[in-house]
């Protein structure tokens, strides 16, 4: 609860009339005016999100923070201007931009081409200067009367003032004190912060030991002034900290222990110069940071940076390769990345950064944390040349994160770099074999099985002695034979990778293995043993807080037993590489629970994420979902489409298994044509599945087509369809009725998004009609904007409106 919004009744009651027919709403005043405990009163019953620009300097940064305040999910190319734009429009929620502080006009045009590109966005900002945009609405916040040399003692900065004393501990005397108190009041000039700091000082104080104070500074010094002087040593410390931080960070700052820092955390809390929020970190205020810093002596900064890295030091791993999701240090992440960036900034202390950012990185990439990482790593190679190999390792680590934040490939340059560094590393060939290996993950999750399995058997050579290269580098080679549907050389090299494992740091990669090798039992068909080799990878990683195998290995287990939960809700933080399984698993239980919609708006959702990430095998999984989903509705021509599309990407990887499931998905839809091919098709699914001991699991398991006695000559070769079988598997197309229209080159999911359009909905109703996310929605609009060739929504809805 916040406090009463005393004096500025009549400037409430204009705001909200202003907020209830302006998009935009600029509240301006001077520092300490009260702008936002008006706006929060003003937006008390509404849909608010809050976003603190104080301390931002660009608009890129301004940006960056709104998209984050509205948990955005960008893809890889997505703009923050765009991003903003389509998160405002479809969350009709009220983003409040709070202390900006911005003079150089930057992001004037920027709101103005949000608030003109939009139908729903709305802001407010609360600013010490205006935009100057048409569509900008102003709403000036000025100082509170005060009383004047003559006249009554009373008005709304006296009922503050009064209310701020009491609150503080203290009593006022107004009759014997009038003079005194009326000429601290016209000293404030009405600023509500100033009045409040000046009420404090009288009720520790008393009204006689204040000095009139005009300014903001003014108000700080009496109160920093009255601190004793080592909480003084103290505060000006944790001014160089420009983040949160628990009070175990403030301690290690200051250099005092703990029960020391509790009492000059509640000291300063009291006083107004230190903030606490909900999470129990503390935070200066950054007016009082300002002042602090302008009484700043000789050493405050040195003596702070090195509290903080010996923070630091102490609480992160040990070890490089060992980090869980449950690392207490995760929940002070913001102190950690500037003691992280702060070390780095100095050549000095370089080598103790690079060190801090590359054992950090377990932690954070276990508990999928990947932009976090990507960030930290970032930073700290841009700061310049550490230690080479932790420079190569931080290098490869960013490169992981990368992929994972930004799309598969977005991470090589940083590999590149990580080889660069290991020609000046002591052991060149090792560092090498370790990116080889990473090199052959991204291309193994991209579907680029030639070169994955190349580029691992490069770190196998490069790490012939075994120092943990090789056994990441065979996990690879176990997850590409599985892919592939070559399950008696993945299980022999599994058993390899689970024998070989040498200390704790490797863990992950059994665990990972065993998912492997769950994998492989549920597509033989032996669903005991994937139950249980699933189960076990899933209490193990538990145990072990390793939450990104944990969810793995759940939604495997998912597969084989619906009633098997998936502990994680929020779909929407995970990585790439994490979140595309999990949400292939809800389509799939969508479709099997018999709601064949929901599931295909899921799955065409999928693809466009994995299609944009380069997420090559989950691309093949998504459409197929979406092939039998719109199988499941009746639409046969646009799921003899999809299988089609998704049979050419799965001949090409290969994926065999799935090339069977595809041709099982061909060969309904030709059955349900009444069309004598279909049982061939599936006569070669049934024998691709035979030729690799595999049987078909899930949805297919349950609905199988009827087969054929024998396989057409030249389909098929070792268990892969031939580039014969693959010209010749097709299933003839439902011919309905085209409209004879400018629409006819629409898909039915383009049509029925285009005639919502025609309606008038926004891209956030639609998605919520179709089932779908705003983003899928969107990438269908640049689809049918470019087959129509046109530009806006508004042409669209006229091309509809004249075919109706």
């Amino acid at each position: 609860m916040f406090s009463r919004c005393t004096g500025r009744e009549r400037a409430l009651d204009g705001l909200v009339d202003v907020l209830s027919t302006a998009r935009w709403v600029t509240v301006t005043g001077p520092h300490g005016c009260g702008k936002t405990l008006l706006v929060r009163h003003a937006t008390r019953d509404l849909d608010a999100l809050w976003v603190d620009a104080v301390g931002l300097g660009t608009a890129d940064e301004v940006l960056a923070a709104c998209v984050d305040a509205l948990d955005l999910d960008r893809a890889p190319g997505d703009s923050l201007l765009g991003s903003l734009r389509r998160g405002l429009d479809d969350s009709g929620v009220l983003l409040v931009v709070d202390g900006l502080e911005m003079d150089d006009g930057s992001l004037g045009p920027v709101f103005q081409e949000i608030v003109e590109a939009t139908t729903q966005a709305r802001m407010v900002v609360t600013s010490t200067s205006q935009a100057g945009q048409p569509r900008e609405r102003v709403v000036r916040v000025g100082p509170l009367p005060v009383p004047g040399k003559v006249g009554p003692l009373a008005g709304p900065s006296l009922e503050v003032f009064v209310e701020r004393v009491r609150a503080a501990g203290g009593q006022v005397d107004l009759v014997a004190h009038e003079d005194e108190v009326r000429r601290l009041l016209r000293a404030t000039g009405g600023l509500p912060l100033l009045i409040e700091q000046v009420a404090v000082q009288c009720a520790l104080l008393g009204v006689t030991g204040v000095a009139p104070q005009a300014t903001l500074i003014e108000a700080f010094r009496g109160s920093y002034d009255v601190l004793p002087p080592d909480a003084q040593h103290c505060l000006r410390r944790l001014a160089h900290l420009d983040s949160h931080a628990s009070i175990d960070v403030l301690a290690a700052v200051c250099g005092i222990d703990l029960a020391q820092a509790r009492d000059l955390a509640a000291q300063l809390v009291r006083r107004n110069l230190l903030e606490v929020h909900a999470d129990g970190r503390f935070a200066l205020l950054a007016p009082v940071r300002d002042f602090v810093l302008s009484r700043a002596e000789e050493g405050d900064r040195r003596d702070s940076l090195a509290g903080l890295h010996r923070w630091a030091d102490a609480v992160a791993p040990a070890e490089d390769n060992v980090g869980a999701a449950d690392a207490v240090w995760l929940t002070d992440f913001p102190a950690m990345r500037a003691a992280v960036l702060t070390a780095c900034a100095d050549p000095a202390t370089r080598d103790l950064g690079y060190s801090l950012a590359n054992r950090i990185f377990s932690s954070l990439y276990t508990c999928m944390r990947a932009r976090d990482a990507v960030e930290v790593l970032e930073a700290a190679l841009r700061s310049g040349d550490g230690p080479a190999a932790i420079g190569a390792q931080l290098a490869r680590r960013a490169g992981i994160a990368a992929s994972e934040v930004r799309g598969t490939y977005e991470g090589l340059w940083l590999l590149d770099r990580a080889d660069e560094h290991a020609q000046q590393a002591p052991d060149p060939t090792l560092e090498l074999a370790r990116t080889a290996a990473i090199r052959a993950e991204m291309h193994l999750d991209a579907g680029d099985f030639s070169r994955a399995e190349a580029e691992a058997w490069r770190a196998l050579d490069l790490d012939a002695r075994g120092h943990g290269a090789n056994r990441q580098a065979m996990r690879t080679l176990v997850d590409i034979h599985v892919s592939r549907a070559e399950f008696p050389a993945a299980s022999s090299l599994a058993n390899q990778v689970i024998r070989s494992q040498g200390g704790e740091s490797e863990l992950w990669i059994s665990l990972s293995t065993r998912v492997l090798m769950g994998r492989t039992a549920l597509e033989q068909g032996r669903l005991a043993e994937a139950q249980a080799f699933a189960r076990t990878a899933a209490e193990e990683s538990r145990q072990l807080a390793e939450d990104r195998i944990r969810l793995l290995a759940e939604t495997l287990l998912r597969q084989i037993d619906p009633s098997a939960p998936i502990t994680t809700t929020e779909r929407t933080a995970l990585p790439w590489s994490v979140r595309l399984p999990v949400l292939l698993q809800d389509a799939r239980d969508l479709l099997e629970s018999g709601d064949a919609a929901k599931a295909k708006w899921l799955a065409a959702d999928v693809v466009a994420l994995a299609d944009s990430s380069q997420l090559g095998r989950d691309a093949v999984d998504a459409r197929l979902i979406l092939a039998f989903s719109l199988l499941e509705l009746g639409d046969l021509t646009q799921a003899a489409q999809t299988f089609r599309t998704v049979l050419e990407q799965a001949v090409a990887m290969p994926m065999p298994l799935r090339v069977a499931d595809v041709l099982d998905g061909m060969a309904l839809v030709a059955q349900a044509q009444d069309q004598r091919d279909g049982r061939t098709l599936a006569s070669a699914a049934a024998a691709v599945r035979e030729h690799h001991n595999a049987a078909p699991w899930g949805l297919l398991a349950a609905r199988r087509p009827l087969c054929a006695r024998v396989v057409p000559p030249g389909w098929l070769d070792a268990g892969h369809l031939t580039p014969l079988g693959l010209r010749y598997a097709k299933v003839a197309h439902h011919q309905a009725d085209a409209e004879d229209t400018v629409l006819e080159a629409l898909t039915r999911a383009e049509r029925e998004i285009a005639d919502r359009v025609a309606d008038g909905l926004t891209s956030r109703q639609i998605a919520e009609e179709l089932f779908v996310s705003p983003r899928t929605v969107d990438s269908h609009l640049t689809n049918i904007y470019r087959k129509l060739d046109i530009n806006s929504r508004a042409r669209l809805a006229a091309m509809v409106a004249d075919t109706r």
